[in-house]
């Protein structure tokens, strides 16, 4: 089986549901703060193990209470330990998670040891990556890190997926380089517009491939073959947290597998979509045989 190596964040989510978002300077009462496994990194790897990739995670957490209850909730997912590096001088980092009536959110991330995760951390990604595998990355951790890791995949042979999420300030000259390692990009529109172009723009910054996702939209991908728009499911959302990573993960596992970039988005996009369904993040996230009774039922209706 071909390899998922992602190298990113883990961190603690603490969520809180709010009738509506609040407003600048707005004070609104929330429910019980929920505390969960989250993190972009974690997220997209634990989607991806689920719907059944071989999947590996190389992370940073820091040595307080918070690490040690995400590493065993890692294990828990089948996700090695082995190149999950702990700080003990420095935090886990934390995302303030606000979820509205429409399952809409805002969310803020204190880095803590994420920031930390460094080019010296990748030491044993050479050792992980084949020229079969698909290393998965995302922008919570330092851009320095990401275009390292992506040098040490191309040296393998391996495929690049870059989440460029959240983007870095504009003109950030590490990530035009790292664009330019990269296989397939994945943006949402906000990145897409800042980034400066649709699907087949972007894919001249480097890109073989760029999916641009739409939420209830569905997507928008383009390749060397053309560009293409996917539909969106229709389901009953009552979260959208993590839903962009699900479709990252499930995304992934497909490429991985082999699957052509239209039937890996639409993986992605079911995925997504069954994700925002239930509260929270990687508990939300789908089983493979969910996902393909969810696709057959979808295949029937049509």
């Amino acid at each position: 089986m071909n390899r998922v190596v992602v190298v990113g964040s883990a961190n603690l989510d603490l969520g809180v549901g709010v009738r509506q978002l609040p407003r600048p300077g707005e004070t609104v009462l929330g429910s019980d703060v929920v505390a969960s496994p989250g993190g972009k990194g974690a997220n997209q790897a634990v989607a991806a193990r689920r719907l059944g990739a071989d999947a590996v995670l190389v992370a940073a957490l820091g040595g307080d209470r918070f690490g040690a209850d995400l590493r065993v909730a890692l294990a828990g997912e089948g996700l090695p330990p082995d190149h999950v590096v702990t700080y003990d001088d420095c935090a886990t980092g934390i995302a303030l998670i606000v979820v509205d009536a429409d399952g809409e959110n805002t969310i803020v991330v204190s880095s803590g040891a994420n920031a930390r995760l460094d080019a010296a951390a990748l030491a044993g990604l050479p050792d992980l990556l084949g020229s079969a595998d698909l290393l998965v990355l995302q922008l919570e951790i330092p851009l320095d890190t990401c275009l390292a890791a992506a040098r040490h995949a191309r040296r393998a042979g391996a495929r690049v997926l870059l989440n460029a999420a959240p983007l870095p300030p504009a003109g950030a000259p590490a990530l035009a380089e790292l664009l330019r390692e990269v296989d397939v990009l994945v943006v949402n529109e906000g990145e897409a517009a800042e980034l400066g172009g649709d699907a087949t723009a972007l894919r001249h910054r480097g890109p073989a491939a760029c999916v641009i996702t739409l939420g209830a939209r569905g997507a928008v991908s383009a390749d060397a073959t053309g560009t293409r728009t996917h539909r969106p499911f229709r389901v009953d959302a009552v979260d959208t947290t993590g839903a962009g990573d699900t479709f990252c993960g499930a995304l992934a596992a497909a490429l991985a597998e082999g699957a052509e970039l239209d039937e890996a988005v639409r993986r992605g996009c079911a995925a997504g979509a069954l994700a925002t369904t239930r509260m929270g993040a990687q508990s939300a996230m789908p089983m493979a045989a969910e996902l393909d009774s969810f696709l057959v039922a979808d295949y029937q209706r049509e």
